[in-house]
């Protein structure tokens, strides 16, 4: 796969086709993809809310109706819309889960070898949480690299994709009941097909060259 062509081909869409559905398939593939993103010593402290329905999308756009109106058609046109959900804690629990499921899926060669992994995931998580204070920055941090995960499996899946902060996180915490799952809403991406009136789609790629943007030691 040609993964530069990938990422020159792929753009932010700013209006979708709402007759087009993507496939099921296509769909799950690239939930499968996202599952298996990136993080810091494997924390995944994400969750992925999946709004499909005319419904589910219209329960989202009170995020957007008010103060970010010009969102709303992305959100309600899209096929599919992903909440990108951050944990608001690196929980016992969650931690606990996580060593279980490495352990399942035979990341461990024996018992010292998992308590060090166990160990290493700690010392980052208090590293964050007391020392540099700043935990909840560093998850989402972690939960940007699933978007850009998905954002690129997107592209190879041949879909439009949208990411979007124009929204207001609170209001749609309270709407999905997310902080009391233990999760903040943190970024949103749209998903599906571009409509012919989509004026991004027409439009020059730009990026910096690469003289600008890189450094070789």
């Amino acid at each position: 796969m040609d993964t530069v062509s990938l990422a020159k081909r792929r753009y932010t869409t700013k209006a979708y086709d709402a007759s087009r559905q993507i496939p099921q398939a296509t769909v799950d593939a690239l939930l499968e993809q996202l599952r298996h993103s990136p993080s810091s010593v494997n924390s995944q402290p994400w969750h992925f809310v999946v709004a499909q329905s005319e419904a589910a999308k219209a329960r989202l756009t009170i995020s957007t109706d008010t103060d970010y109106a010009y969102n709303s058609p992305k959100l309600r046109d899209a096929s599919h819309v992903i909440v990108f959900c951050t944990r608001t804690d690196m929980t016992q629990a969650h931690l606990e889960a996580v060593l279980a499921q490495e352990s399942l899926d035979g990341r461990f060669r024996d018992e010292q070898a998992k308590a060090a992994q166990d160990n290493s995931r700690r010392h980052y998580a208090d590293l964050h949480r007391y020392e540099r204070k700043d935990l909840q920055h560093w998850m989402e941090k972690q939960t940007y690299l699933a978007l850009g995960t998905a954002l690129l499996g997107a592209a190879a899946l041949g879909l439009d994709a949208t990411p979007i902060e124009g929204f207001d996180s609170q209001r749609l915490d309270a709407e999905l009941g997310l902080r009391e799952q233990g999760f903040t809403s943190v970024v949103l991406l749209s998903l599906g097909y571009r409509s012919e009136t989509d004026f991004n789609a027409g439009l020059s790629k730009s990026r910096l060259p690469a003289s600008k943007v890189f450094t070789f030691l």
